[in-house]
């Protein structure tokens, strides 16, 4: 007989493509990695220990997890950092400890298949073997295919929206992705990447910096960012944003961290907690909204820790801690890569999944690039599931024009991967330029990715003769305002 009340209905079961269930987060055990088997909590929830213990190079990832991983794998790894990376090696033990969470087997090589389809280590630690070798970059690609250096006011300010500005305080991180958008001025050079450097005292670029924003009343709003301003000495940082508070035109300053998620340990020292807490007060008062932005791109980075620091950032008085991910194939290019990433960061972590960009376009990334068409059918794959205003909106940064919603496109040219985007401002360096509001913007798919007829137009266009004329031509453009712009400031 049934236990059911009288007249109760039995629940009614539906199958849906995607299925919601409540996950608790886990602080992955480092002791299985043989290298910190006698790191201790203390030992772990240190930041100079996390800090200090960061490995940089395949000798240190050795003397980590040792012969749990084949010999063949350090080898792969080698010759991606000689011929391919793009960022060098720089993996906080709290990220590391993401990688292969549920693994138990101790025997040599035994975690060496796990690691390499692992999609945290896919992106944080690139080999050989993940990169293609049909189409390694797409012939458009560039070092600094967002023309955020061409758009600089002064050293490290972009000025790329109307009322909004991108503040480069400096040009390193905590941790380096092997898909950093900035590869051209973040981290260390590496073998086939020599990177620029910032010229200025770090004070006065920051003084440069507030400057201008004082003499441009039109700008609002301020992404402080780098490289990460986990590595800014916290004493800069607090001087920094309280001189930016004091410009009035200011609302809103956005702070770019992926360390919250990378080395959580920083944003839970009581220096960095206390004074978020005074400069979040003072944003307050002033009527500024002050706001963390990270970057998580899979479920498993999302750890109890990550949200200690979460919860910490917020009971100093910031006012949301948002997330923009990047959309990567093999590590996040699902339905349930997704929304399982969204409801750990929303329902266990409270930080609010915001953006999730299209993979740049530079070198050596077209393994990590989805299609447009790829991304379109995502952001409908997530509606619904997610409230309102925590379904994160799937943006393509596209070259001069800026970040737009992937439905967005004016047209689509699927066989060629291209597709045309228009805009509704000019760009720091079109100040002259008559077309820029009309224009039609291109942006490219993985030719991998195509149709057999377009990746055959593709392919008798290699080497791509047109591609780097456009290329040199749009460069050339480029350039030339960004010169005009300086005679201009210089004139001023």
């Amino acid at each position: 007989m049934s236990d059911r009340p009288f007249g109760a209905k039995a629940p009614v079961v539906i199958e849906q493509p995607y299925q919601y269930r409540r996950r608790t987060l886990v602080e992955p055990d480092w002791t299985r990695f043989p290298g910190w088997r006698e790191a201790t909590a203390e030992d772990w929830a240190s930041a100079q220990w996390q800090r200090s213990h960061c490995v940089k190079n395949v000798k240190q990832l050795r003397e980590v997890v040792g012969d749990r991983l084949d010999e063949s794998f350090y080898e792969d790894l080698a010759a991606d950092m000689a011929h391919s990376a793009t960022m060098s090696m720089l993996l906080p033990p709290q990220m590391l400890n993401t990688m292969v969470p549920a693994v138990e087997e101790t025997a040599p090589g035994s975690w060496t298949e796990a690691f390499l389809a692992d999609p945290v280590r896919r992106y944080m630690l690139p080999v050989a073997s993940d990169r293609r070798t049909d189409w390694p970059s797409h012939p458009f690609s560039g070092r600094d295919s967002l023309h955020e250096h061409d758009m600089w006011a002064v050293e490290g300010l972009t000025h790329r929206y109307p009322t909004k500005v991108l503040a480069e305080l400096l040009s390193t991180c905590p941790q380096y992705c092997g898909h950093c958008t900035r590869m051209d001025l973040v981290g260390n050079s590496t073998p086939t990447v020599d990177k620029r450097r910032l010229a200025l005292k770090p004070v006065d670029r920051q003084s440069a910096i507030l400057e201008y924003l004082e003499a441009h009343p039109g700008v609002r709003d301020v992404v402080v960012s780098g490289g990460d301003v986990a590595n800014l000495p916290w004493r800069q940082l607090e001087a920094f944003l309280t001189r930016l508070l004091d410009v009035e035109t200011i609302r809103d300053i956005r702070l770019a961290t992926k360390a919250l998620m990378g080395l959580p340990q920083h944003w839970l020292q009581d220096e960095v907690v206390d004074g978020m807490g005074r400069i979040a007060k003072t944003a307050a008062d002033r009527g500024v909204n002050l706001a963390i932005h990270t970057h998580i791109n899979h479920v498993n980075s999302v750890t109890p820790t990550v949200a200690r620091a979460a919860a910490a950032m917020l009971d100093a008085g910031v006012r949301d801690v948002r997330n923009q991910g990047v959309l990567m194939r093999g590590i996040n290019d699902t339905q349930a890569d997704l929304l399982d990433l969204c409801f750990a960061m929303q329902g266990e972590a409270n930080i609010l999944p915001y953006y999730f960009y299209m993979c740049d376009m530079i070198p050596n990334a077209e393994h990590w690039r989805t299609s447009v068409a790829q991304a379109q059918e995502l952001q409908t794959a997530i509606m619904g599931y997610l409230p309102g205003y925590a379904t994160p909106r799937i943006i393509c940064d596209v070259p001069m024009v800026g970040k737009r919603w992937v439905h967005q496109l004016s047209e689509y040219d699927r066989e060629l991967g291209i597709s045309y985007w228009t805009k509704n401002y000019r760009t720091s360096i079109e100040a002259d330029d008559p077309d820029a509001l009309t224009r039609r913007y291109p942006f490219y798919d993985p030719i991998d990715t195509l149709p057999k007829a377009g990746q055959q137009w593709w392919a008798n266009m290699h080497p791509p003769v047109a591609a780097r004329e456009a290329g040199n031509e749009a460069a050339a453009r480029s350039r030339l305002a960004s010169a005009r712009q300086d005679e201009t400031a210089e004139v001023g």
